[in-house]
């Protein structure tokens, strides 16, 4: 279930939380609403089963839609979480940051979040809880206007927490929902004295009776009852000393797991070795062998998806299959006792090492975006791999790999600062494996060049490129030739840049190497030539790159060419056909999660829309592209070349409509979240403010009409000269 499609960055942003008919709780809904309107964090508790998360989901949607002023609300979902300090970039990922800036990521949360009225989910933290309390101690202390409804076993233990404990439904609803769960197993069951009975030795547990509920096709609710009665004289699930309820859980659990088969007991603990969702090749290639065969593995997960031990989603990536925190944790206790769990979870790892490389291989194809929903929805499985790769001595290597194959899901799917952190640790290894450790040099060099850190770029290119040499590795030294020239462009020096660049791209032609990063850097190559005045050049290499993107299917880097084509389009005089690129290039990018595209799309959209004689629309996706940017990281690189046509378009803007009306649509463009930016670039977003306000009168202020330095030619009739300036940098990038 989604969050309410809300304004701000909660409408795109919630992740789903799968849910079948929610029953009941109609006073615990009014109740738990009532205690956020009260107090800015409310912890609910209770035993693991009792509906917590599902509670919590209705809540926040009738807080969204009755709190005036409200963005919206936001789940983030922290049970797949291990590391401590991933919860911050888990916050990010929920709110839809993309996590390139190279600042800390809680610096990020606190200006994107400042000034608004929004509610934070926090789900499932119990085995993070010192990390999260620190976490939204500092968030409530800093940001007035922001509520937070926690979800878990146990308090934050923060001043001015209000706990919310949850207890299992009573009994008619109880019964309501098992009656129910029956009917969705094709069994109607009546409510009788045992279903009462059942429900009452279930403690109105929701899991325990959704489990209870699974068995319907095999047994009556006499038997259930029966067999329960027997389960529990025997009390094997859950130590003497747990509370009865936890106790009641676990011995439901139990029980259901003992009326498995064992080839359903096998799956089920094997199965825990996931994090998040999984798919079924994933599951029929890690769980079978040693006494389940592959091609039986469909069958059992049938099997225990009918009995509510597994459930099932639909995603863009296609029918997915998961387990609820306690059902998983109770199969990993068996996993463990087998002995067997060390050789899952290689396994697993192997798993998820083939797919970063096919996945890698499929990015320059057709099926880039299948490729993209599909890390999107493996990405707690691919980090486990990490983990699991960067904390076994004999598997730094495959750590390194993994890492650095996974270039197109830190760059070109929006995660470089995440991508960033598992690339630091694993070139911090010695692998003896020198072309692992390369590759996740020259990524972890683009990653800080994206997010305009150049020092650390810097570092790990040289470092990558002095290891090649000695290496005689030319892929290796073609990537760091060619990501140095990239931050030579984005830092201004574009005679280096173009020299770096068409090294690189030589380097590449010799040894055969064709992919998306080949053509991003001809695009880079392309823009140094639109920077220097060179049009014709630069038109003509990005014509080559969309040649080659549509022999291939390819999207990402299409999007960065017609970027550049669009740009040299609006110099020459024709908006429409520069705002037709842009809008192809700009859906695209979107649909990638490529913020850093879409905010270059969305400046370049600004000066075409003030060149047409609309600056009120330039001025509100100026104040859009303002609001995006700090989730990017350096806004326009800090480059005085891409920040010259955003000065030229605030220029003329502020020129035709005076400081005062030019910042109030700026502020209206900032009250814009990421979807209802995108929206309104691509003309969806509603009635437009009116067009054709004069134009500049006289010279543009901070616009000397000229070509950037090429000559100082004022502009011909229809053309505009490129809006750069001269470098103020001066000099050669270091190294």
């Amino acid at each position: 279930m989604r969050g309410p499609q809300v304004p701000g960055p909660w409408a795109d942003a919630d992740p789903p939380l799968e849910l079948t008919a929610f029953v009941g709780r109609s006073a615990e809904l009014a109740a738990l609403t009532a205690a956020l309107g009260r107090a800015r964090l409310v912890t609910v508790t209770g035993t693991g089963g009792v509906g917590k998360s599902r509670l919590a989901v209705r809540v926040a949607a009738r807080w969204a839609a009755g709190a005036p002023g409200a963005a919206g609300w936001g789940r983030v979902d922290l049970a797949a979480v291990r590391d401590p300090q991933f919860v911050e970039y888990a916050v990010m990922e929920a709110l839809g940051l993309t996590g390139r800036t190279s600042r800390l990521p809680r610096e990020t949360l606190l200006e994107h979040l400042a000034g608004r009225r929004m509610l934070l989910v926090l789900d499932g933290y119990e085995h993070l809880a010192p990390a999260c309390a620190e976490l939204v101690a500092e968030l409530l202390r800093k940001l007035p206007r922001l509520g937070v409804l926690a979800v878990g076993r146990r308090p934050l233990g923060l001043a001015g927490e209000r706990l919310f404990p949850l207890a299992p439904l009573g009994e008619d609803e109880a019964v309501e929902l098992f009656t129910d769960r029956a009917r969705e197993q094709g069994v109607t069951v009546a409510d009788g004295a045992e279903v009462r009975e059942l429900c009452r030795r279930l403690d109105g547990i929701p899991l325990a009776l959704e489990l209870a509920a699974g068995r319907l096709r095999a047994l009556s609710p006499a038997q259930l009852l029966q067999r329960l009665d027997d389960r529990f004289r025997l009390l094997t699930g859950g130590g003497r000393d747990a509370l009865p309820r936890h106790q009641t859980l676990r011995t439901a659990i139990g029980w259901s797991h003992e009326l498995c088969t064992p080839a359903e007991r096998l799956l089920w603990a094997r199965l825990s070795v996931f994090a998040g969702t999984f798919d079924l090749d994933a599951a029929e290639y890690v769980c079978s062998g040693d006494g389940l065969a592959a091609e039986d593995v469909l069958d059992v997960l049938s099997e225990l998806l009918a009995q509510s031990v597994v459930s099932r989603e639909e995603t863009p990536a296609g029918p997915r299959y998961g387990m609820l925190d306690t059902v998983r944790a109770y199969g990993a206790d068996w996993l463990e006792a087998t002995g067997d769990a060390e050789r899952l979870r290689r396994r697993h790892r192997d798993w998820y090492l083939g797919l970063a490389t096919m996945c890698e291989l499929d990015w320059f194809s057709p099926r880039q975006r299948e490729v993209a929903a599909r890390v999107d929805a493996e990405l707690p499985n691919l980090r486990a791999a990490l983990d699991v790769s960067l904390t076994d001595p004999e598997g730094a290597h495959l750590g390194q790999y993994l890492a650095g194959s996974l270039w197109f899901c830190w760059v070109g799917c929006g995660r470089l600062a995440e991508g960033r952190r598992w690339l630091e640790r694993s070139v911090e290894l010695e692998s003896g494996y020198e072309r692992s450790r390369l590759k996740a040099l020259w990524v972890l060099g683009y990653v800080a060049v994206l997010q305009g850190d150049a020092v650390p770029a810097l570092k790990a290119l040289r470092a990558c490129r002095e290891q090649a040499e000695r290496e005689a590795d030319p892929t290796a030294l073609a990537y760091a030739e060619h990501r140095t020239g990239c931050l030579a462009l984005v830092t201004d020096d574009m005679a280096r840049a173009e020299t770096l660049l068409r090294s690189a791209l030589a380097r590449y032609q010799e040894i055969g190497e064709l992919n998306s990063n080949v053509l991003m850097g001809q695009v880079e190559l392309a823009m140094t030539r639109v920077f220097q005045g060179d049009l014709p050049d630069a038109v003509r290499l990005c014509e080559d790159v969309r040649r080659v993107c549509d022999d291939h299917g390819e999207r990402w880097a299409r999007s960065y060419a017609l970027y550049v084509l669009a740009y040299a389009a609006w110099l020459d005089g024709d908006s429409r056909g520069a705002r037709e690129l842009l809008a192809d290039c700009l859906g695209h990018a979107h649909a990638f999660h490529d913020l850093l595209a879409c905010v270059l799309v969305i400046e370049l959209l600004a000066l075409v829309t003030v060149t047409d004689g609309d600056a009120a629309e330039a001025a509100v996706l100026q104040g859009a592209a303002g609001r995006l940017w700090p989730s990017v990281g350096l806004p326009l690189f800090g480059s005085v070349h891409y920040n010259a046509p955003h000065e030229r378009c605030e220029a003329s803007a502020r020129q035709a409509l005076g400081d005062a009306r030019y910042e109030a649509y700026v502020r209206e463009g900032a009250g814009l979240g990421r979807e209802a930016a995108v929206a309104r670039a691509l003309g969806h977003g509603g009635p437009r403010p009116p067009a054709g306000l004069p134009g500049p009168r006289g010279p543009v202020p901070g616009d000397g009409g000229t070509d950037g330095g090429t000559g100082g030619r004022r502009e011909e009739a229809g053309k505009h000269e490129p809006a750069a300036s001269p470098t103020r940098k001066g000099g050669e990038t270091a190294g």
